[in-house]
């Protein structure tokens, strides 16, 4: 009962931030994604429609640090759409640091000649608008987003979220036995259900990766299962 007492609570407070974000955005890209209801909690999971998604960033704090790379992919139907694939480097307006470009592979030159925050976020929340957003790791994707949001429109809004991370580690500690948190990295997730090793921390890849690993999380799923069972 306390469960979905606090479920209920949650979503309602999620539709009326929605609401009250709704009147509150400036006319624009926040403003008709808010426009668009978040699916329904009841449905099933296997219909609802979803965009996988994975930013690259110049460091882990949304305030201080810039998001660098978008990428997405939709998925429905239980189907990963590869024509609607979406990857683009962010000019920062800043000089990367050494350490980060060794990671992400996004250079100073590169960066230069990429799109501003506001033309990236916009397609991102176009692209999102009705969907639930899937990530691996929430917070990064949640924070970054937030802050986007909040200085580009002035509202950091909440973003319904399945994370792949969160998943696997319900399950881990349904066993009750210790665990290396290494075991919940993207890479280690995908080993043990067999899937291909991609080149990571490219934004896209790490996306269509993702999107891969919640398939074969939830491969044995039956058609009953609800989309409130995998929100966070």
């Amino acid at each position: 009962m306390l469960r979905h007492h606090l479920l209920f609570k949650w979503l309602i407070g999620y539709e009326i931030e929605r609401k009250r974000n709704l009147l509150l955005a400036p006319e624009g890209p926040l403003k008709d994604f808010l426009s668009v209801p978040f699916p329904d909690v009841n449905s099933a999971f296997q219909a609802v429609n979803i965009l996988a998604v994975d930013f690259e960033t110049t460091g882990l704090d949304a305030v201080q640090d810039k998001l660098l790379s978008v990428g997405f992919v939709d998925m429905s139907q239980q189907q990963i759409k590869l024509n609607t694939c979406y990857h683009q480097i962010i000019n920062t307006k800043q000089k990367l640091k050494a350490d980060n470009v060794v990671i992400h592979q996004i250079t100073d030159q590169q960066q230069q000649q990429g799109q501003p925050l506001e033309v990236v976020v916009e397609a991102l929340l176009k692209a999102l608008a009705g969907k639930v957003m899937l990530v691996h790791y929430a917070r990064i994707e949640r924070e970054f987003l937030q802050q986007a949001c909040l200085e580009l429109y002035g509202l950091a809004p909440s973003f319904p979220i399945i994370d792949t991370l969160a998943i696997a580690k319900r399950r881990l500690d349904k066993k009750d036995v210790a665990y290396d948190p290494s075991e919940l990295r993207l890479g280690a997730l995908r080993k043990r259900h067999h899937l291909p090793q991609y080149f990571a921390h490219n934004a896209l890849n790490d996306a269509i990766a993702t999107a891969e690993l919640l398939l074969a999380q939830t491969c044995n799923y039956s058609n009953k299962t609800r989309l409130k069972e995998f929100l966070l």
